[in-house]
């Protein structure tokens, strides 16, 4: 994975019926655009280069036909797994959790949602009748990513926002490491948890 500036601006279209986002580093650079493939059997997360879909760089694939303890594998251009994302269904309905693995399955990080009221008040909030638009504006969940000693390494944040979706990702730890997994499993988190905020 290229040296990334952070933060990195993951920004969704607002007119796309697809779940789908570019990704930009601290100077304004598309370094990705990610969307997700619909109409399919299994979910599947296409990360390129850039929007005109030129160069595939990573594929996401779900294990399940459903979503439950769904896992994705996280696989490079040449097929080569890099890592999985394995969503704690049932704990996520208080919340969410996401764990991650080393390519050879061993877990070694987690992304957990920093404060889960705000998605019990986004829920409640977002069900009133005209002022539930403003939820998007007023709740806007965060959430770690912590290796397995509970040190934060990364953050990453929902921007108040009317219509469209924002999310900034801020790098927390000081040390040396290879963005790549956390990045996309980042980038996962947030097709999944879209909807909250």
């Amino acid at each position: 994975m290229k040296d990334l500036q952070y933060p990195l601006h993951f920004r969704f279209k607002v007119t796309s019926f697809a779940n789908d986002f570019t990704a930009v580093d601290a100077a304004g650079n598309t370094i990705y655009y990610v969307r997700e493939k619909i109409f399919t059997f299994r979910d599947r997360i296409m990360v390129y280069r850039d929007q005109q879909k030129t160069e595939l760089l990573y594929e996401l694939v779900s294990n399940k036909l459903i979503d439950f303890q769904q896992t994705f594998t996280i696989y490079d251009a040449e097929q080569r797994v890099v890592g999985k994302v394995r969503r704690k269904t049932i704990r996520s309905l208080w919340r969410s959790t996401f764990n991650l693995m080393d390519p050879e399955d061993r877990l070694d990080h987690s992304i957990k949602e920093k404060n889960p009221w705000t998605k019990f008040f986004d829920g409640l909030f977002g069900e009133l009748p005209l002022i539930g638009m403003l939820s998007g504006y007023v709740f806007n969940p965060s959430y770690i990513l912590r290796n397995d000693v509970g040190e934060e390494m990364f953050e990453i944040k929902k921007e108040p926002s009317f219509f469209g979706r924002k999310f900034t990702v801020h790098k927390i730890t000081t040390r040396e490491i290879d963005d790549e997994r956390f990045v996309l499993s980042l980038m996962l988190m947030v097709i999944m948890e879209r909807s909250n905020g």
